[in-house]
């Protein structure tokens, strides 16, 4: 489960990571409340499981409480890659002398732990790890040893953090591992990590994920943090279809049966994209073994109501579920959607009862949809599509 930024912080707090006193409010007014109790110019920040809130709108500075409400006004019911704004938090805003990067992560290809971190922070971290590699330290850690003193000191020098504040986050480290134990994390990240000019070192922004797995350990953190998602959250209206549904920044649209097709989907869309524009998946979802014409039509709807998408990709294998039904699916899901539906479909059919699939396809006719016979043929469609349509 993604936490969203305040939530993130509460852990932190718990575990003994600094962070700046704030307050979320889901209507405008009660910022006013919040910023006369901090008595400081604030921050009012969007509250959504998504990156580049900043860049959206979604971050703005206040130095009076009545510039906190107007503030409020601007973001709550903002849009934010398919997240509807409902809480903001409003903190104490901070200069910022320098600001660093940390993480801890779970190591899925090696089966182990990784610590991240960076002298240079604040920017996007994907972005840092292409451009200058060298100024991300990597570091493995151990399972069972954790992250004492010594290996937090060996993350600090291995990111270059200055020495004038190497001890502050050394302990800052420690403390974040506990966060990622204690609460059963696969990613705990600060980011920033900032130095104000006053010496302090702060958590001014946090992500955290909890492992879904471990939710019966913490019942009363998945209970607390479970009704933030919005009805409007595309994730949230997914989830209350019981779709496995994951919301990406990207423009080709994906629906396939199986989390492996899907995910080797996402690859192949990826790829072909280098040829258009750089295009990307814009989102996982794995309607399963019964892809009905209303789990059809419900995964449509999610992935159409994504402003970002221009075009879909229906990525089936017939096994126990034949092409045919999938095809009827398809149809009648289109039928149901009336004119939801105006954005270009690429099918690609394969397995039990292909050919009767592709018929059916065939004398639909519908204007939208596009049967190719390949993968990689079907995913370079789509991506030609959402490029032409941005």
């Amino acid at each position: 489960m993604d936490l969203m930024e305040y939530q993130a912080k509460e852990l932190f707090a718990k575990h003994g990571v600094p962070v700046l006193p704030g307050e979320t409010v889901d209507n405008a007014e009660a910022a006013r409340g919040v910023a006369e109790r901090i008595g400081k110019p604030v921050v009012v920040k969007a509250q959504v499981k998504t990156g580049g809130r900043g860049k959206a709108g979604g971050v703005k500075l206040a130095d009076t409480p009545d510039e906190a409400v107007a503030r409020a006004k601007d973001i709550l019911g903002l849009d934010i890659k398919g997240h509807l704004v409902r809480k903001v938090l409003v903190t104490e805003a901070s200069d910022i002398a320098a600001e660093y990067y940390v993480s801890f992560l779970l190591d899925r290809a090696n089966r182990s732990y990784l610590a991240m971190a960076s002298a240079e922070g604040g920017m996007d971290i994907e972005q840092l790890a292409v451009e200058r590699p060298d100024a991300l330290a990597k570091v493995p850690v151990d399972a069972v040893k954790g992250v004492d003193e010594s290996k937090a000191r060996e993350i600090v020098a291995a990111a270059k953090i200055p020495a004038d504040v190497a001890d502050e986050v050394t302990q800052i480290l420690i403390s974040l591992w506990k966060v990622f134990v204690e609460e059963e994390a696969t990613l705990v990240e600060v980011n920033p990590l900032c130095r104000t000019p006053d010496g302090r070192i702060v958590a001014l922004d946090g992500k955290v994920t909890l492992d879904g797995n471990a939710e019966f350990r913490h019942k009363d953190v998945f209970e607390t943090y479970a009704d933030v998602v919005a009805d409007d959250d595309l994730e949230g209206r997914a989830k209350a279809k019981d779709l496995n549904y994951v919301k990406l920044d990207g423009q080709v649209g994906i629906i396939g049966n199986g989390a492996g097709l899907v995910m080797s989907t996402l690859d192949v869309v990826a790829y072909a994209g280098e040829a258009h524009g750089g295009v990307k998946p814009a989102n996982f979802l794995d309607i399963g073994g019964g892809a009905s014409a209303q789990v059809m039509a419900d995964g449509l709807e999610i992935i159409l109501s994504d402003p970002d998408v221009k075009s879909v990709f229906v990525n089936v294998f017939g096994g126990i579920t034949s092409c045919d039904a999938v095809a009827d699916g398809i149809v009648q899901a289109l039928a149901m959607l009336g004119d939801k539906e105006t954005k270009p479909l690429v099918v690609r059919l394969d397995g039990n009862n292909v050919d009767e699939g592709h018929r059916i396809l065939s004398e639909a006719n519908h204007p939208l949809v596009t049967v190719v016979d390949t993968m990689d043929g079907a995913a370079d469609k789509a991506a030609e599509l959402a490029w032409s349509s941005k």
